[in-house]
């Protein structure tokens, strides 16, 4: 099959009342004219479905649907093959027109919590006016995520591509393997796991301790060593291994006292495709080598913790990148879920590991950074480019590997 099947695909539902801007969003959101757009009430009559792929999220099924309100025998029809489709979707949108909410709206976000079934509310129309204040302010005490757009003028459509990928279940985006595409049953990996201040005391870290759980997972052997035991670790071995896999921070002496022939990564570059897309990841690190003094970079850590006095991500790699600049660079960091809407000044993003959030958290922020522009890359990854060693890191990803190439050259996908 060349295609993903429709029982495979994340199935979204467009419901609302007549002529609130249901099939004008879909169409929006698609970039082509599926449903027909009227000012008729009414038009939509049976759901409409539309199989798309709908980047960051992957395939799904679109399923514009008649108007809730619909009225007389036929209405009744259309409103129970509505009903039937609320039934099916794994995701829905609420359009609203700019009226705001009624009693149908209400009625159906109800349904839809009864179900289960995640959902986001869509202010449509907002060129004809804002929503009401009143309407916002009890959604958001509920919880209840919101999006004002105009479908008409494609003002915020994005903003609903985001909404959509926050409410999609987790199931609905699959976790990459860590290491066990890369290896067979029987190979050898090698984890190189420095104990210094910043290693939790008396264990490991998560990616660490997550890598070693997929060797075993693949009936692979998994051998624990720190950075100063490695190259007489491999000097004992007959059987050269399949992988070394270290920590960022050492990743220079590693590769220096790992052979040639014998393939190398780091932890963290394992995450950025278990927790992102490595491709626009690679892409982004790429960019590193255009930053210029005085340029602005974000720093982005997914959870709240303690700077340490040497800390990776305030500390180590600011003094790497401006290394790299050769100059100084305004630097901001931002930690937990204080991610700017705004990205535009910044002319690179680099974003933690992400073991403490799901990967769906970080292609969200991916997504917005691509929209506006603006290259994202994750501490792996600069760490390996300030050191001169991302071209040998990447080697086990021959397509990332090209795509820091071309983020170097500015050519962006």
């Amino acid at each position: 099959m060349l295609e993903t099947p429709k029982g495979l695909r994340l199935h979204i539902g467009i419901f609302g009342r007549r002529n609130s801007g249901k099939s004008t969003l879909m169409n929006a959101l698609i970039g082509q004219s599926v449903s027909i757009v009227s000012d008729q009430p009414g038009t939509t009559t049976d759901p409409v479905e539309k199989t798309f792929e709908l980047a960051p999220l992957g395939p799904v099924v679109f399923i514009d649907t008649a108007g809730l309100d619909d009225e007389g025998d036929l209405g009744a029809l259309r409103i129970e093959k509505t009903r039937q489709v609320l039934e099916r979707v794994d995701v829905a949108l609420i359009v609203v027109d700019a009226g705001g909410m009624t009693a149908t709206e209400r009625d159906l976000m109800a349904t839809l919590r009864a179900a289960n079934t995640p959902f986001a509310v869509v202010f449509n129309k907002s060129d004809l006016g804002e929503p009401p204040a009143e309407q916002l302010a009890q959604l958001a005490a509920d919880a209840i995520e919101t999006v004002s757009i105009s479908a008409a003028t494609g003002l915020g459509i994005d903003r609903v591509k985001e909404a959509l990928f926050r409410q999609a279940p987790e199931s609905s985006i699959e976790d990459p393997r860590l290491v066990g595409d890369l290896i067979g049953p029987g190979d050898l990996v090698v984890l190189v796991v420095p104990i210094d201040l910043g290693a939790p005391k008396g264990r490991l870290i998560l990616p660490q301790v997550q890598t070693m759980r997929d060797i075993l997972d693949s009936d692979a052997v998994g051998l624990m060593v720190k950075e100063r035991e490695l190259a007489a670790a491999l000097a004992r071995m007959s059987d050269k291994p399949r992988l070394v896999v270290c920590d960022s921070q050492v990743v220079n002496k590693v590769s220096a006292d790992t052979p040639p022939d014998i393939r190398m990564t780091t932890f963290s570059i394992l995450m950025a495709r278990f927790k992102g897309d490595m491709i626009g990841l690679a892409e982004g690190a790429g960019a590193i080598s255009r930053l210029k003094p005085g340029d602005k970079v974000l720093i982005a850590e997914a959870c709240s913790h303690h700077a340490l006095a040497d800390d990776i991500g305030r500390v180590k790699i600011p003094r790497w990148l401006r290394q790299y600049a050769g100059g100084n660079l305004d630097i901001e960091v931002r930690s937990g879920k204080d991610f700017p809407e705004d990205l535009s000044s910044y002319a690179l993003i680099v974003q933690c590991g992400g073991c403490t959030v799901t990967r769906k958290q970080i292609l969200v922020r991916q997504y917005r950074a691509a929209q506006q522009g603006v290259p994202m890359t994750n501490y792996g990854m600069a760490i390996s480019v300030s050191q001169g060693v991302i071209e040998r890191a990447l080697e086990c990803f021959p397509a990332a590997q090209d795509a820091y190439r071309r983020g170097m050259a500015g050519n962006a996908r």
